[in-house]
């Protein structure tokens, strides 16, 4: 809640900026599953959700609130579109997030961290958020065993969309390395990371390639294997979200995959 007291002929007037918006969306987001203690990662299209008056900080806020002290936010902040093959350099405190609005804010919002990682990068705020963050740029892939994406897994955290849908769903690409399909990978590309301090220092990082290799990514037939315990939907101010179970997602798309290694994808 951001106000401001004004004293003018010993009256006070109280300007609020999105606090009925805020309390609203919390009430929403408790419908919807989300419990104080929670670590829960958000993917977002901050339009569908509507005009709201103090714009993504409210928004930010109102998560921050649901989950409490002993919870963390986490959103990606991957910049596979800026960092590449041809340009090859991730500045953790000034390369952009290519996947919305909310994630770029939430990125650069004081507080939050960043995971080391050149296209796949994760920012956390919370009590656990050191946690979630480190050793990421040891992994030799997007989603290996020390991204923040494996750990939200193990601990048993919650994947919220507000308003993009089931598809844009980046731990799915942790459980296509597990079974490692033809699409999947896309050569080794060595990438210099700079860290929290400004020191940089060169990784070989394995690349995704699903439209280089001519497929797409279909990960909204998650709805096909999750039940209504692991998946639940509802509104979230006008935003029509999903709030699923993160390690019922990993363990049934698993499954899945070793079944149709293709489930997940289409061809271009």
């Amino acid at each position: 809640m951001l106000s401001k007291f004004h004293l003018s002929n010993f009256s006070i007037q109280i300007y609020t900026v999105g606090f009925m918006e805020k309390y609203i969306l919390i009430d929403h987001l408790k419908n919807l599953g989300i419990q104080n203690g929670d670590n829960l990662l958000v993917h977002s299209s901050l339009k569908s959700i509507g005009k709201i008056e103090g714009g993504p900080e409210i928004v930010i806020q109102g998560l921050i609130e649901c989950v409490g002290e002993v919870g963390t936010l986490l959103m990606p902040a991957l910049s596979y579109e800026s960092v590449t093959k041809d340009q090859p350099i991730f500045k953790v405190k000034e390369t952009p997030s290519c996947v919305g609005a909310l994630t770029e804010y939430f990125r650069k919002r004081e507080g939050t961290f960043r995971s080391l990682h050149p296209t796949h990068s994760i920012a956390a705020l919370g009590i656990n958020a050191e946690f979630f963050i480190k050793n990421h740029e040891k992994d030799s892939t997007p989603v290996g065993p020390n991204s923040p994406l494996s750990k939200l897994r193990d601990t048993g955290g919650k994947i919220l969309f507000i308003g993009c849908g089931l598809r844009p769903n980046t731990s799915m690409h942790g459980v296509e390395e597990l079974v490692n399909p033809e699409y999947l990978f896309n050569g080794v590309v060595t990438f210099t990371i700079g860290d929290h301090s400004g020191n940089l220092e060169q990784y070989n990082h394995t690349t995704h390639g699903f439209k280089p290799k001519g497929w797409e990514q279909r990960y909204d037939r998650v709805s096909n294997i999750l039940d209504d315990v692991e998946l639940k939907g509802g509104k979230v101010l006008n935003a029509d979200c999903y709030l699923i179970d993160a390690k019922a997602l990993w363990t049934n798309a698993f499954n899945k995959l070793k079944e149709d290694s293709l489930y997940f994808v289409d061809k271009l």
